[in-house]
Formats: structure tokens, sequence, C-alpha cells
């Protein structure tokens, strides 16, 4: 075993199995872990624990479990569940929860995301570190007797409380396919689209933690091939792909074009603001401008945000907004207690091309004002010195912020960039109101990173 420090991430817990984490490690997270709720919550008595399809998950998951009835805390059994129903299990049952999954990760890592009750986010700030200056603290509570562990289902009302979020009666008949890629949403997907009047095909729905097919990660283009090509061959409306723990998802038009998640945030944002007039939506700060333009021209109030899931759960809170949107396709609504759902999301959408007379195209296009680069990585010795060459270089020529990173806006064109929490990368983001003018920005500023 390496260094704990190393898997404690700024919003989770993340590593190889079982190099970097194993069950003592697990043991002991689930002990820090109680103790943290204690300490934060001394009324709760329960900690709701489910898994990801990956094979490690049910040792790692089940010496989490003693961890956590060592100190006397009771463990709600999820089983097989998502990272969204793990949220849902904890607003719904007002207890912490934890969810063994790396997401998007390879086969050989495993990881856990934790949240406190309401499913209220556990990151650096807000727990993490204690937790891991905790791994061998001693209890809190003395000599506690093991808590018991129940196995609870909530697959059925989670459903339930999916569908929830659109009017039912208004969806017409449409061809989906979705590519669950051998993740967790084969086990959601199926279970919230029953008795819906959508026409629904699954690729690779058997949950296999291996991945046989490709990838759980859809933002590379090359793991959502298969779904554009079935889009095309079965003339499908939409195509829908989640990663691993599918709490995010990202749309394929009916031509099998892909949409990028800023587009996806300022659908679902009208749609919202069709219900709510004058609501405040989040979006973070590498989302196109298009965003804010669309809310603003609807009548919402535009909030500017960090990237991260625990920033923007506690800005939504903050701020009162009923929806925030992330370019990278987690979507998060306020009566999902703020948290992400790939899953809800798309129900929206689909919700939309039902009322309209078009395709998704037809209402994505008043949307699609500008051109961007996609994230762009750049590995390099000193990120933050680099952000301070180009915050020097643009200092008279354009705007400049340093909410997430370095934002620039030249005006007809504006970029981000910002470090990786893990890696010695600088992550670059570009928007323009032309390809051109794109291209062109990227070059100029990627000579200026790499000089």
């Amino acid at each position: 075993m390496g260094d704990p420090a190393e898997v404690f991430l700024a919003y989770d817990i993340r590593g190889l199995v079982p190099g970097q984490i194993d069950a003592d490690l697990t043991r002991s997270i689930g002990g820090a872990f109680a103790r943290l709720v204690r300490r934060t919550e001394p009324s709760t008595g329960r900690v709701a624990v489910g898994r990801d399809m990956r094979p490690t998950g049910v040792g790692l998951a089940a010496a989490f479990a003693e961890g956590v009835t060592a100190e006397g805390l009771g463990v709600v059994d999820l089983g097989l569940v998502s990272t969204d129903m793990l949220y849902f299990a904890s607003g719904h049952l007002d207890i912490p929860g934890a969810v063994f999954t790396a997401s998007h990760n390879p086969a050989g890592y495993n990881g856990i995301k934790l949240c406190m009750s309401a499913a209220r986010p556990v990151g650096r700030e807000t727990g993490l570190a204690q937790m891991l200056a905790d791994l061998d603290g001693p209890s809190d509570t003395g000599d506690p007797p093991g808590g018991a562990v129940e196995a609870v289902d909530l697959l059925g009302a989670f459903a339930d409380h999916v569908r929830s979020f659109v009017d039912v009666a208004s969806l017409r008949p449409l061809r989906v396919v979705a590519d669950t890629a051998n993740g967790m949403g084969g086990l959601v997907v199926p279970a919230v689209f029953d008795g819906l009047p959508f026409d629904l095909e699954v690729l690779y729905p058997e949950l296999d933690g291996t991945f046989p097919n490709h990838p759980a990660d859809p933002i590379q283009p090359e793991n959502i091939r298969d779904l554009q090509e079935r889009v095309l061959a079965t003339g499908a409306d939409i195509g829908l792909a989640f990663d691993g723990d599918a709490d995010r998802v990202f749309l394929v038009d009916e031509m099998a074009r892909p949409v990028s998640g800023s587009l996806t945030t300022a659908l679902v944002a009208a749609g919202i603001l069709r219900r709510e007039p004058g609501a405040t939506v989040i979006h973070n700060l590498i989302c196109s401008r298009s965003v804010p333009e669309v809310i603003a021209e609807r009548g919402g109030r535009a909030v500017r945000s960090r990237v991260g899931h625990s920033y923007i759960k506690a800005m939504m809170y903050d701020e009162a907004a009923a929806f925030a949107g992330e370019h990278s396709g987690h979507y998060y609504f306020r009566d999902n207690y703020r948290a992400d759902s790939g899953i809800i999301a798309a129900l929206v959408v689909l919700e939309a091309i039902s009322a309209s007379d078009g395709t998704l195209s037809d209402l994505l296009a008043p949307f699609d004002r500008y051109a961007a680069s996609g994230e762009l990585n750049f590995t390099v010795d000193d990120p933050a010195g680099v952000m301070d060459r180009l915050a020097d270089h643009y200092a008279d020529l354009g705007r400049q912020d340093s909410l997430d990173g370095l934002t620039v806006d030249m005006g007809g064109w504006w970029f981000n960039v910002r470090p990786s929490n893990t890696e010695p990368l600088l992550r670059l983001n570009l928007e323009a109101a032309t390809g051109a003018d794109c291209a062109a920005g990227v070059a100029e500023v990627r000579a200026l990173i790499t000089q």
C-alpha cells in the first residue's frame, strides 16, 4: 500500500486496487467517516452504503461497513446502486451515504463518493481532509457496541422519484438508444423507463465492471461510436451515453452528432424556467457563453460557479437555485436534494422533445451560437507559473478573473486555464464566435503555454 493521501482527492477517494486501496484501508476509512458523522451529525444513527458493478466493490464495501459498525453506527446496505441513486437514498432516508465507484476510470480502479445527510457533499474542505487525518483515530465513544446492517432495496422508489420530474402524461412515443457501457445505467435506465411511452434499446446493459465492450467514459469520442452507429441504424430520436456510475449523461442527436454539456445545460435550463419563471440557474465557468445568455433571455438569473460538485451544491443552497449544469455532463436539481443525476436530465430532455414538433437538433439550434475547443490538457512542470505568465501576457488585452484558475475574456473570444487536482496538467477551454477564431485562439494560447 502506498500513502493514503494519494487517493484522497478533491471530491472523492479513488485509486488502484489493491495497490492504493484495499480492504484494510477502506475499513479505516469507514471508521473515520463514522467518527466524522458522529461529530457533525450527532443524532444520526445510520449510514447508507452502496456499490457499483466493479468486482472489487463487494469486498471493499463490506470492509467499509465493518469500519462504520465498529463505531456503533448502523449500515443501510443498498447493494448495487448508481451514484445518483445513493444521493437519492441519502435524501430520502435523511442519512449520510457512501458509494463505492471509480466512475469512468478503468477496471483496475475503485473509490468512494461520500455525502452527509440530505446528499450534502463531502469534499476536501468538507470532511475528506479531516478523515485522512483521522484514519487511525480512536473511537469517539470509547468501545461502542457494533451497529446493525440492514439491506434495503430503493430502486423502485428511485425510479418513481426520477419520473416525478416530468409530466408523464405529456410524453409521446420516441425511439431512444441508451449506451450504459456495462455500467450502473444498465440497472437504473430500464427501471426508470418502465411504463413510459418510449421504444428503448439499451446497448451493453449487463453489469460488468471489467468493461468488456468499451470504457464507460462517454466524454471520449471513441466511446460513443457504437451509440452513434445505432442511432443512425435505427432512426432513433436521441442517444444517451452514461458513464460507469450513471451520474452523468451525454446526448447524441438524431443525426448522431454529440451534444455538448453546455447545450444540454441550456436546454434543461430553458425547461426549468418555463415552469419556474425567474428561477436562479447556476453554470460553471467553462460552460458556453450561450448558457447565461439563454438563462437571461428566458427571464432567469444566471450565476457562475467554479468547476466541481461540492462547490456547485453549496452554491445551489446559498443562491436558492433550481438547477445547475456543468459542461462535463453533470446536472443538478434542487428537488433532487441539490444533487446531480444523469437520468433525471435525460428525462427532462425527452419531455422537451415530446412537447415540440421537431427534433432534438431543432431544439438545440437556437442555443448553438459559438465554436468551442473542448477541454485540452497540457502537461507542464509548473502550472501556477504558466498561469502567471498567461495573466501577465493578457494583462492589458482582456478582462481577467481568478474564480477557478485564470479566465481571460478578449471580447470576441475567451478562455479558461485551470490546474488539475491530481496531475501536473493545465486544462484549457476556449470559445469564440467562429471556428476559425477558435482555432486561432487555441494556437495562440497553446504557444504561450508550451513556450
